[in-house]
Protein backbone atom coordinates (compact mmCIF):
# COMPACT_ATOMS: atom_id res chain seq x y z
CA UNK A 1 0.00 0.00 0.00
CA UNK A 2 1.16 3.48 -0.81
CA UNK A 3 -0.50 6.81 -0.06
CA UNK A 4 -0.13 8.72 -3.32
CA UNK A 5 -2.23 11.80 -2.60
CA UNK A 6 -3.31 13.89 0.38
CA UNK A 7 -5.69 16.82 0.64
CA UNK A 8 -7.61 18.74 3.25
CA UNK A 9 -10.19 21.48 3.69
CA UNK A 10 -10.42 23.93 6.58
CA UNK A 11 -13.50 26.19 6.50
CA UNK A 12 -12.86 29.92 6.22
CA UNK A 13 -14.89 30.92 9.27
CA UNK A 14 -12.80 30.93 12.44
CA UNK A 15 -14.43 30.81 15.85
CA UNK A 16 -11.98 31.96 18.50
CA UNK A 17 -12.21 30.93 22.12
CA UNK A 18 -12.81 34.61 22.88
CA UNK A 19 -16.00 34.54 20.80
CA UNK A 20 -17.07 31.14 22.14
CA UNK A 21 -16.57 31.92 25.83
CA UNK A 22 -19.83 33.93 26.31
CA UNK A 23 -21.87 31.15 24.66
CA UNK A 24 -20.78 28.60 27.26
CA UNK A 25 -20.50 30.91 30.25
CA UNK A 26 -16.79 30.33 30.75
CA UNK A 27 -13.61 32.38 30.41
CA UNK A 28 -11.02 32.03 27.69
CA UNK A 29 -8.52 30.85 30.30
CA UNK A 30 -10.98 28.14 31.35
CA UNK A 31 -11.29 26.90 27.75
CA UNK A 32 -7.53 26.88 27.24
CA UNK A 33 -6.88 25.06 30.50
CA UNK A 34 -9.46 22.35 29.73
CA UNK A 35 -9.00 21.90 25.97
CA UNK A 36 -5.89 23.75 24.81
CA UNK A 37 -7.90 25.13 21.87
CA UNK A 38 -7.53 28.76 20.82
CA UNK A 39 -9.72 28.55 17.72
CA UNK A 40 -11.72 26.14 15.62
CA UNK A 41 -13.36 26.29 12.18
CA UNK A 42 -17.11 26.44 11.56
CA UNK A 43 -18.26 25.28 8.13
CA UNK A 44 -21.02 26.94 6.11
CA UNK A 45 -21.15 24.00 3.67
CA UNK A 46 -22.10 20.40 4.41
CA UNK A 47 -19.87 17.37 4.84
CA UNK A 48 -20.21 16.06 1.28
CA UNK A 49 -19.06 19.33 -0.26
CA UNK A 50 -16.28 19.69 2.31
CA UNK A 51 -15.14 16.13 1.62
CA UNK A 52 -15.18 16.66 -2.14
CA UNK A 53 -12.89 19.71 -1.84
CA UNK A 54 -10.35 17.67 0.12
CA UNK A 55 -10.75 14.70 -2.24
CA UNK A 56 -10.05 16.78 -5.35
CA UNK A 57 -6.76 17.90 -3.81
CA UNK A 58 -5.83 14.30 -3.02
CA UNK A 59 -6.72 13.17 -6.57
CA UNK A 60 -4.73 16.08 -8.04
CA UNK A 61 -6.44 16.00 -11.46
CA UNK A 62 -5.70 12.28 -11.81
CA UNK A 63 -8.15 9.63 -13.01
CA UNK A 64 -11.19 8.72 -10.89
CA UNK A 65 -10.77 6.22 -8.05
CA UNK A 66 -12.20 2.73 -8.39
CA UNK A 67 -13.51 2.78 -4.79
CA UNK A 68 -14.64 5.58 -2.47
CA UNK A 69 -14.59 5.01 1.29
CA UNK A 70 -16.31 7.54 3.52
CA UNK A 71 -14.49 7.53 6.86
CA UNK A 72 -16.38 10.21 8.75
CA UNK A 73 -17.67 10.31 12.29
CA UNK A 74 -21.16 11.68 11.60
CA UNK A 75 -23.22 11.03 8.42
CA UNK A 76 -24.91 13.64 6.27
CA UNK A 77 -28.15 11.76 6.90
CA UNK A 78 -29.22 8.28 7.97
CA UNK A 79 -29.80 7.06 4.39
CA UNK A 80 -28.33 6.90 1.81
CA UNK A 81 -24.68 6.57 2.74
CA UNK A 82 -22.63 9.77 2.87
CA UNK A 83 -20.18 8.36 0.32
CA UNK A 84 -22.97 8.59 -2.26
CA UNK A 85 -23.23 12.35 -1.73
CA UNK A 86 -19.45 12.75 -1.86
CA UNK A 87 -19.33 10.90 -5.18
CA UNK A 88 -22.07 13.17 -6.52
CA UNK A 89 -20.11 16.27 -5.46
CA UNK A 90 -17.07 14.88 -7.30
CA UNK A 91 -19.14 14.45 -10.47
CA UNK A 92 -18.62 10.70 -10.73
CA UNK A 93 -21.04 7.83 -11.15
CA UNK A 94 -20.84 4.06 -11.03
CA UNK A 95 -17.97 3.95 -8.50
CA UNK A 96 -18.63 1.61 -5.54
CA UNK A 97 -18.92 3.75 -2.42
CA UNK A 98 -19.61 2.98 1.22
CA UNK A 99 -18.71 4.01 4.76
CA UNK A 100 -16.27 2.51 7.23
CA UNK A 101 -17.48 3.83 10.55
CA UNK A 102 -15.60 3.70 13.85
CA UNK A 103 -16.33 7.21 15.20
CA UNK A 104 -13.04 9.13 15.56
CA UNK A 105 -11.10 6.06 14.40
CA UNK A 106 -12.93 5.84 11.07
CA UNK A 107 -9.89 6.94 9.06
CA UNK A 108 -7.62 4.33 10.59
CA UNK A 109 -10.13 1.53 10.03
CA UNK A 110 -10.73 2.71 6.46
CA UNK A 111 -6.97 2.76 5.82
CA UNK A 112 -6.73 -0.84 7.00
CA UNK A 113 -9.77 -1.76 4.86
CA UNK A 114 -8.18 -0.12 1.80
CA UNK A 115 -4.93 -1.98 2.43
CA UNK A 116 -6.81 -5.30 2.58
CA UNK A 117 -8.60 -4.57 -0.70
CA UNK A 118 -5.29 -3.74 -2.37
CA UNK A 119 -3.60 -6.88 -1.04
CA UNK A 120 -6.51 -8.94 -2.40
CA UNK A 121 -6.28 -7.16 -5.77
CA UNK A 122 -9.92 -6.03 -5.67
CA UNK A 123 -9.20 -2.31 -6.13
CA UNK A 124 -6.12 -0.34 -7.14
CA UNK A 125 -7.08 3.30 -6.61
CA UNK A 126 -8.97 3.90 -3.38
CA UNK A 127 -10.11 7.31 -2.17
CA UNK A 128 -10.64 7.69 1.58
CA UNK A 129 -12.55 10.78 2.71
CA UNK A 130 -13.12 11.97 6.29
CA UNK A 131 -15.39 14.99 6.64
CA UNK A 132 -17.02 16.17 9.85
CA UNK A 133 -19.04 19.16 11.08
CA UNK A 134 -18.69 18.64 14.80
CA UNK A 135 -19.91 22.16 15.53
CA UNK A 136 -23.42 21.19 14.37
CA UNK A 137 -23.87 18.86 17.33
CA UNK A 138 -22.50 20.98 20.16
CA UNK A 139 -24.42 21.23 23.41
CA UNK A 140 -23.53 24.62 24.85
CA UNK A 141 -24.77 23.53 28.27
CA UNK A 142 -21.69 21.25 28.31
CA UNK A 143 -18.85 23.80 28.21
CA UNK A 144 -15.96 21.36 27.83
CA UNK A 145 -17.35 19.26 24.99
CA UNK A 146 -18.77 22.24 23.09
CA UNK A 147 -15.43 24.04 23.19
CA UNK A 148 -13.60 20.99 21.80
CA UNK A 149 -15.29 20.48 18.44
CA UNK A 150 -14.35 21.98 15.07
CA UNK A 151 -15.07 21.33 11.38
CA UNK A 152 -12.71 19.99 8.71
CA UNK A 153 -12.29 17.43 5.93
CA UNK A 154 -9.29 15.43 4.75
CA UNK A 155 -8.70 12.78 2.10
CA UNK A 156 -6.01 10.37 0.98
CA UNK A 157 -5.55 8.35 -2.19
CA UNK A 158 -4.25 4.82 -1.66
CA UNK A 159 -2.71 2.66 -4.41
CA UNK A 160 -0.52 -0.45 -4.60
CA UNK A 161 3.15 0.24 -3.92
CA UNK A 162 5.39 -0.39 -6.92
CA UNK A 163 8.26 -2.86 -6.75
CA UNK A 164 10.87 -0.19 -6.10
CA UNK A 165 8.89 1.40 -3.24
CA UNK A 166 9.23 0.55 0.44
CA UNK A 167 5.79 2.05 1.19
CA UNK A 168 3.55 -0.27 3.19
CA UNK A 169 1.12 -0.63 6.04
CA UNK A 170 3.38 -2.46 8.46
CA UNK A 171 1.24 -2.92 11.56
CA UNK A 172 -2.35 -2.59 12.71
CA UNK A 173 -3.91 -2.87 16.17
CA UNK A 174 -7.33 -2.10 17.65
CA UNK A 175 -9.09 -2.82 20.93
CA UNK A 176 -12.49 -1.87 22.36
CA UNK A 177 -13.66 -1.57 25.98
CA UNK A 178 -17.49 -1.26 26.13
CA UNK A 179 -17.32 -0.09 29.74
CA UNK A 180 -16.54 3.32 28.25
CA UNK A 181 -19.56 3.36 25.94
CA UNK A 182 -21.43 5.98 27.98
CA UNK A 183 -18.47 8.37 28.21
CA UNK A 184 -18.86 9.72 24.65
CA UNK A 185 -22.33 9.67 23.10
CA UNK A 186 -24.90 11.04 20.71
CA UNK A 187 -27.89 9.10 22.01
CA UNK A 188 -30.39 10.18 19.37
CA UNK A 189 -30.75 9.26 15.71
CA UNK A 190 -31.13 5.50 16.11
CA UNK A 191 -33.51 3.01 17.66
CA UNK A 192 -32.44 3.83 21.22
CA UNK A 193 -33.68 7.43 21.10
CA UNK A 194 -35.75 7.45 17.93
CA UNK A 195 -36.97 10.87 16.71
CA UNK A 196 -40.60 9.70 16.98
CA UNK A 197 -40.19 8.44 20.53
CA UNK A 198 -41.97 10.93 22.84
CA UNK A 199 -39.25 10.35 25.45
CA UNK A 200 -36.52 11.56 23.11
CA UNK A 201 -35.23 15.01 24.08
CA UNK A 202 -33.57 17.56 21.80
CA UNK A 203 -30.35 17.18 23.77
CA UNK A 204 -30.27 13.46 22.92
CA UNK A 205 -29.27 14.55 19.41
CA UNK A 206 -26.29 16.54 20.65
CA UNK A 207 -22.76 15.46 21.50
CA UNK A 208 -22.10 14.62 25.15
CA UNK A 209 -18.95 13.41 26.86
CA UNK A 210 -17.32 12.84 30.21
CA UNK A 211 -13.89 14.25 29.47
CA UNK A 212 -12.11 13.34 32.73
CA UNK A 213 -13.31 9.72 32.63
CA UNK A 214 -12.31 9.32 28.97
CA UNK A 215 -8.85 10.74 29.58
CA UNK A 216 -8.30 8.55 32.66
CA UNK A 217 -9.42 5.38 30.86
CA UNK A 218 -7.77 6.13 27.53
CA UNK A 219 -4.38 7.14 28.88
CA UNK A 220 -3.82 3.77 30.50
CA UNK A 221 -4.82 1.77 27.45
CA UNK A 222 -3.16 4.04 24.86
CA UNK A 223 0.31 3.70 26.32
CA UNK A 224 -0.06 -0.01 26.85
CA UNK A 225 -0.93 -0.34 23.14
CA UNK A 226 1.89 1.98 22.14
CA UNK A 227 4.50 0.00 24.07
CA UNK A 228 3.09 -3.32 22.86
CA UNK A 229 3.24 -2.09 19.26
CA UNK A 230 6.87 -1.03 19.53
CA UNK A 231 7.80 -4.36 21.07
CA UNK A 232 5.86 -6.38 18.47
CA UNK A 233 7.25 -4.44 15.52
CA UNK A 234 10.75 -4.38 16.96
CA UNK A 235 11.46 -0.66 16.73
CA UNK A 236 12.31 2.17 19.13
CA UNK A 237 10.67 5.55 19.53
CA UNK A 238 13.59 7.22 17.74
CA UNK A 239 12.85 5.14 14.62
CA UNK A 240 9.48 6.89 14.18
CA UNK A 241 9.75 10.12 12.22
CA UNK A 242 6.29 11.37 13.13
CA UNK A 243 3.58 10.26 15.55
CA UNK A 244 0.18 11.45 14.29
CA UNK A 245 -2.48 11.19 17.00
CA UNK A 246 -6.19 11.85 16.86
CA UNK A 247 -6.50 15.43 18.03
CA UNK A 248 -8.76 14.58 20.96
CA UNK A 249 -7.74 17.48 23.23
CA UNK A 250 -4.67 19.54 23.96
CA UNK A 251 -4.00 17.51 27.08
CA UNK A 252 -4.35 14.20 25.21
CA UNK A 253 -2.00 15.21 22.38
CA UNK A 254 0.67 16.60 24.70
CA UNK A 255 0.48 13.41 26.79
CA UNK A 256 2.35 11.58 24.01
CA UNK A 257 5.35 13.69 25.00
CA UNK A 258 4.79 13.74 28.76
CA UNK A 259 3.79 10.10 29.24
CA UNK A 260 4.56 8.50 25.88
CA UNK A 261 8.15 9.74 26.04
CA UNK A 262 8.31 11.01 22.46
CA UNK A 263 10.13 14.23 21.59
CA UNK A 264 7.77 17.14 20.94
CA UNK A 265 9.16 17.40 17.39
CA UNK A 266 7.95 13.84 16.73
CA UNK A 267 4.32 14.54 17.66
CA UNK A 268 1.92 16.23 15.22
CA UNK A 269 -0.02 18.76 17.29
CA UNK A 270 -2.51 21.01 15.46
CA UNK A 271 -5.45 21.04 17.87
CA UNK A 272 -4.92 24.56 19.22
CA UNK A 273 -5.97 26.00 15.86
CA UNK A 274 -8.35 23.35 14.51
CA UNK A 275 -10.11 21.85 17.52
CA UNK A 276 -11.18 18.21 17.63
CA UNK A 277 -12.52 17.55 14.12
CA UNK A 278 -13.84 14.07 14.96
CA UNK A 279 -12.75 11.46 12.37
CA UNK A 280 -11.22 14.15 10.14
CA UNK A 281 -8.73 15.11 12.86
CA UNK A 282 -6.26 12.31 12.18
CA UNK A 283 -6.02 12.53 8.37
CA UNK A 284 -6.05 16.34 8.67
CA UNK A 285 -3.00 16.18 10.93
CA UNK A 286 -1.36 13.72 8.52
CA UNK A 287 -2.01 15.93 5.48
CA UNK A 288 -0.77 19.08 7.22
CA UNK A 289 2.28 17.19 8.44
CA UNK A 290 3.11 16.19 4.86
CA UNK A 291 2.50 19.73 3.64
CA UNK A 292 4.91 21.02 6.30
CA UNK A 293 7.55 18.41 5.31
CA UNK A 294 7.42 16.76 8.72
CA UNK A 295 7.96 13.41 6.96
CA UNK A 296 8.96 12.13 3.54
CA UNK A 297 8.98 8.96 1.45
CA UNK A 298 10.47 6.03 3.32
CA UNK A 299 9.83 7.49 6.78
CA UNK A 300 7.98 5.60 9.50
CA UNK A 301 4.73 7.31 10.52
CA UNK A 302 2.78 6.01 13.51
CA UNK A 303 -0.92 6.87 13.70
CA UNK A 304 -2.88 6.32 16.91
CA UNK A 305 -6.15 7.50 18.38
CA UNK A 306 -9.18 6.95 20.55
CA UNK A 307 -12.83 6.70 19.60
CA UNK A 308 -16.17 6.39 21.33
CA UNK A 309 -16.66 2.88 22.57
CA UNK A 310 -14.09 3.23 24.14
CA UNK A 311 -11.87 2.09 21.26
CA UNK A 312 -8.18 2.60 20.57
CA UNK A 313 -6.46 1.88 17.26
CA UNK A 314 -2.96 2.28 15.90
CA UNK A 315 -1.24 1.86 12.57
CA UNK A 316 2.39 2.03 11.48
CA UNK A 317 3.03 2.92 7.86
CA UNK A 318 6.22 3.36 5.90
CA UNK A 319 5.27 6.37 3.85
Amino acid sequence: MRITGLGYYLPEQIETSESLAPKIGKSVDWILSRTGIRERRVSQIDVDEMGAIAAKKALNDGPPPDLILNASGVPKQTLPDTSTFIQAQLGYEGIPSFSVHATCLSFLTALKTANNFIVCGDYKRILIVSSDRGTCGRNFSEPESSSLLGDAAAAVLVEPANESSESALLHWNMKTWPEGATYTEVRGGGTNKHPQDPNTKDTDNLFTMNGPMIYKMARKHVYTMLNDDLKTIGINRKDITLLVPHQASGLAVKAYVKYGKFNSEQVMDIIAYTGNCVAASLPLALAIGFEESRFKRGDLVYLIGTGAGLSIASTLIRF
